[in-house]
């Protein structure tokens, strides 16, 4: 899922990592990896329910930054995992995150550190930074996400579906014809279904929409990926407990509340023909918030793969290491 043209850093291997207890019966997966002496990042990676990837640290140049990477409660390496028949979701919310990341950040003994997101991890980002401005340095987002209404119904409740017809059949297809009206509650109710036989098909479609639809160009290993049985449902049934709660926000709060990031540096990376996280949010929230640099890769799609979203990406992280 690493194309080789796009420029990265070479792999490297993390000299620490741990299980934090965080509370609630959750333990989240944290490691480090580059220079210990160096500029602390902190990586919040997508979904939710996604997870970080050893791919993930060679944004970032080794010999200047301290990369933390962590697995958001549920997923990757985290416990309990949400692929669980009887996964409990009232301790997974937006906030159980900015908490743990907070918890990880005073665990490590980092004062201040970069914040890094994208997709959801940008709405992530964006609740840490505007919960604890005083110990952000810096920001870099990707394809940003706020879960305000009208995001969520474009991708999943039938906006999309005019650009992808196809695959926005299969993506409807374990849906009753009378459910269809809130295909996100439809899903809901499949995804909580104890039996592997009602929820690990609910869940393969859901999972199966975002990971073809993510690229400017079909990725069949990415959707073979996102489909693994457990990964995908736990990507699912997080994705899903999320977005019926609207990520536990007032409607369109992290656009209206980014006046509190203004002294902070940042960079936004949108890809023009992104379809799961359009641009319309970005440009709302560089409106929003105009000292955050946007850039507008004209021949991108969502995903990282994409060489130009890597290359600004990493543009972005090369200039804040100088700072």
């Amino acid at each position: 899922m690493v194309s080789a043209e796009t420029p990265l850093y070479p792999p490297i291997e993390p000299y620490a990592s741990g299980q934090l207890l965080v509370g609630d019966g959750h333990r989240v997966y944290w490691e480090q990896s580059g220079n210990p002496d160096g500029k602390p990042v902190v990586f919040l990676h997508g979904g939710p329910g996604g997870a970080t990837s050893p791919w993930h640290r060679r944004l970032f140049d080794p010999e200047r930054y301290r990369i933390v990477l962590l697995d958001q409660r549920g997923c990757g390496r985290s416990t309990p995992h949400a692929s669980a028949p009887d996964a409990d979701m009232r301790a997974n919310t937006t906030w159980h995150l900015v908490a743990d990341i907070e918890l990880l950040r005073r665990n490590l003994g980092i004062a201040r550190w970069q914040v890094f997101g994208g997709s959801w991890g940008s709405a992530l980002a964006l609740a840490y930074a505007q919960t604890h401005p005083q110990v952000v340095s810096e920001i870099v987002l990707r394809g940003v996400f706020t879960l305000r209404r009208h995001e969520l119904e474009w991708f999943y409740e039938g906006g999309a579906e005019a650009i992808f017809p196809d695959l926005w059949e299969q993506f409807i297809a374990p849906i009753p014809v009378l459910e269809r009206s809130g295909l996100i509650e439809a899903y809901h109710r499949r995804l909580r279904d104890p039996d592997p036989a009602v929820h690990v098909p609910a869940a393969i479609a859901w999972s199966r929409w975002e990971a073809a639809t993510l690229t400017l160009r079909p990725d069949p290993a990415l959707v073979q990926a996102m489909t693994e049985t457990a990964t995908a449902t736990a990507f699912a049934r997080i994705e899903n407990h999320y977005f019926r709660h609207g990520g536990w926000f007032r409607e369109g709060q992290l656009i209206e509340d980014a006046a509190r990031l203004r002294d902070i540096p940042a960079v936004i990376v949108q890809g023009r023909y992104d379809v799961c996280t359009p641009a319309m949010t970005a440009w709302d929230l560089h409106r929003a918030w105009p000292e955050a640099d946007l850039v507008m890769v004209d021949d991108a799609g969502h995903a990282v793969s994409e060489p130009g979203i890597r290359a600004a990406l990493i543009a972005a992280t090369d200039r804040f290491a100088e700072r």
